[in-house]
């Protein structure tokens, strides 16, 4: 068998892509090609339909075993076998059949401010041109009403924050010594520390690995006519395109995927109202987180934590926010 020996489990938006590209950069360790199978996500093919995009998503699911195992067989004698899939942590279907399959795999987890977490996945699909609210606290109050409707996880903005739930549920199934938890801001500021942190927790070499890439920056298109044109032409082709599969329309989203990013700014920062309308999302789970760690995250209930740099920036000085608060990087 070419099971993973461990697995980067969350969360979504906490800098797990560039963590994956660091880790495969060390000689002990082969981290699947696909960075983002979602094996344990399902018990067999993924639903058909979702949210806007998700019938797309759903097709890179690697849910066939055999087609799982083949990942890992370019491994290396005696290299750990590793995947990143940032939606292990939240999902429980997945925890068990996680616990089932590979009971002694080990499990990393990044940790991110909830609320800067919850932005910066709303701004990933605004700026895709997928998610059709404009304003990230009215999509976050939408959350229940697509969850039910069947929408897929990237779009739980609130959700994929509670870690204190998440962690208590994965706590019962995995002893504590085959979980780390790290927090988002450590890969920002300390990138080789924590990388070592990593490497002496699954047991291989550390001092190999001392930068983390940098992610790639979303852009945060206006609200324009324009925006709104091309994103609700890209949200139909999306649609169409899961009634016929055989006849993909790649060459007509992908353009205009391109076009929503044209002279896009840089991601804006949330206002301290903006901050203050989404932290009760979160605040009774990061008492529990508190409990459950012996962590202190009060910095989460704050205006502003450090946590919105980018993993592979060197934190930057003050800087103006749009209430006219000064914020850190």
């Amino acid at each position: 068998m070419a099971l993973p020996d461990f697995l980067v489990a969350g969360a979504p938006k906490a800098g797990t892509t560039a963590l994956h590209a660091a880790l495969a950069a060390h000689p002990g360790l082969y981290l699947s090609p696909v960075k983002e199978p979602k094996f344990f996500l399902t018990d067999g093919p993924p639903p058909a339909r979702g949210g806007p995009g998700d019938a797309q998503t759903y097709r890179e699911h690697v849910w066939r075993r055999d087609d799982y195992e083949a990942l890992f067989d370019g491994a290396p004698d005696g290299a750990l076998r590793g995947e990143s899939t940032p939606f292990y942590l939240y999902d429980a279907g997945a925890r068990e059949r996680i616990r089932a399959l590979v009971p002694e795999v080990k499990l990393i987890v990044v940790l991110r401010d909830p609320v800067e977490r919850a932005h910066s996945n709303w701004t990933h699909l605004w700026s895709a041109g997928l998610e059709p609210i404009g304003d990230v606290v009215q999509a976050c109050a939408e959350e229940p009403r697509r969850i039910a409707a069947g929408w897929a996880h990237f779009w739980h903005y609130t959700g994929l924050g509670r870690y204190g739930e998440q962690l208590e549920a994965l706590y019962r199934l995995f002893p504590r010594e085959q979980v780390l938890t790290l927090r988002y801001l450590s890969l920002v500021r300390e990138p080789a520390a924590t990388l070592d942190r990593i490497c002496d927790f699954l047991g291989v070499e550390t001092g190999v690995l001392g930068e983390i890439p940098r992610e790639n920056v979303t852009a945060h298109p206006d609200a324009t006519l324009r925006h709104r044109v091309l994103a609700r032409t890209l949200r139909i082709g999306t649609a169409a395109d899961a009634l016929l599969p055989r006849h993909p329309l790649a060459r007509i989203t992908s353009p205009l995927e391109r076009a929503l990013q044209e002279n896009g700014r840089q991601r804006l920062p949330l206002s301290w109202d903006e901050r203050q309308a989404l932290i009760p999302h979160f605040e009774d789970d990061i008492e529990l987180l508190e409990k459950i760690t012996g962590q202190d995250f009060a910095d989460w209930r704050k205006p502003r934590d450090d946590s919105g740099g980018r993993v592979g920036d060197r934190p930057a000085g003050q800087r103006q926010a749009r209430n006219g608060r000064p914020r850190s990087r």
